[in-house]
């Protein structure tokens, strides 16, 4: 059995743990520990089995990973692994001085650290403080179709405030570069107040964009600058503040 821990409310987490599965070529059992609200959707977690944090867990399990946040995203993860299982950690970029404070006293070991884009050196030492071995790893999706609409498409699972904050962005830069391009959507929800001639899709994956998309908008998480990173030239980014993730440091160095 794999038992993978995915904190956090968003999708991202989820994503990157489907396509860490398939990089890693990890058969068998999956069970998932998230309070994320999209573990509710069949396209993002089928086939695995989901329990909510602070549920009790079997120690048979052979492989553990431990998605973005070493100790947990509150530091409450055990130091004690199953016994025999292999404990693998997925490195993403984090706001460190933020994170650090989390820590337990005695945080988690690992077995391998896999580094999925440049940390910052603090956390990079900390990694290989508490991991057997520490090496870069390029995430391979699995395949989808292609998500194909005319003009420009705007991806974002939310909050609501942050999809009309996106939409209002394309607005601003179309308006800025004076055309009038066809846009989609691409959200679980339609927030209101969007305007009426944007359409809305529910699409999962939303990537790869199709031939007829002119241009992707999305904010700069973890999973949407690397899905989009093959159409850097045309895919624009708007990060938003979060706790513990940097997505302005991101945005910064896609862009050089």
């Amino acid at each position: 059995m794999i038992r993978c821990h995915a904190s956090g409310a968003g999708l991202g987490h989820l994503t990157r743990l489907r396509a860490a599965l398939r990089t890693l070529r990890l058969d068998g059992p999956v069970t998932v520990v998230t309070d994320s609200p999209f573990a509710d959707d069949p396209r993002v977690t089928g086939g695995w089995r989901v329990v909510r944090p602070g549920a009790e867990l079997p120690d048979n399990a052979r492989e553990v990973i431990v998605d973005a946040f070493p100790a947990g995203l509150r530091g409450e993860l055990d130091a004690a692994p199953p016994p025999g299982a292999r404990v693998t950690h997925l490195a993403r970029l984090l706001r460190w001085d933020a994170y650090a404070p989390l820590l337990p006293a005695v945080p988690p070991r690992f077995d391998r650290t896999f580094v999925l884009e440049e940390l910052a050196p603090a956390h990079d030492a900390f990694l290989r403080r508490v991991s057997d071995e520490v090496a870069p790893l390029t995430l391979a999706d699995p395949p989808a179709e292609p998500v194909d609409v005319d003009g420009w498409l705007i991806v974002h699972s939310g909050p609501d405030a942050e999809t009309r904050e996106l939409v209002a962005y394309a607005l601003d830069m179309a308006s800025a570069e004076r055309v009038r391009p066809p846009m989609t959507l691409v959200s679980p929800v339609r927030p209101e107040g969007i305007p009426a001639r944007i359409a809305h899709l529910d699409v999962y994956p939303a990537c790869a964009p199709g031939p007829n998309v002119e241009r992707v908008i999305t904010a700069a998480g973890f999973n949407a600058v690397r899905q989009f990173a093959p159409w850097r030239d045309m895919h624009r980014m708007l990060p938003f503040p979060r706790r513990l993730d940097d997505q302005f440091t991101r945005a910064a160095r896609a862009r050089r």
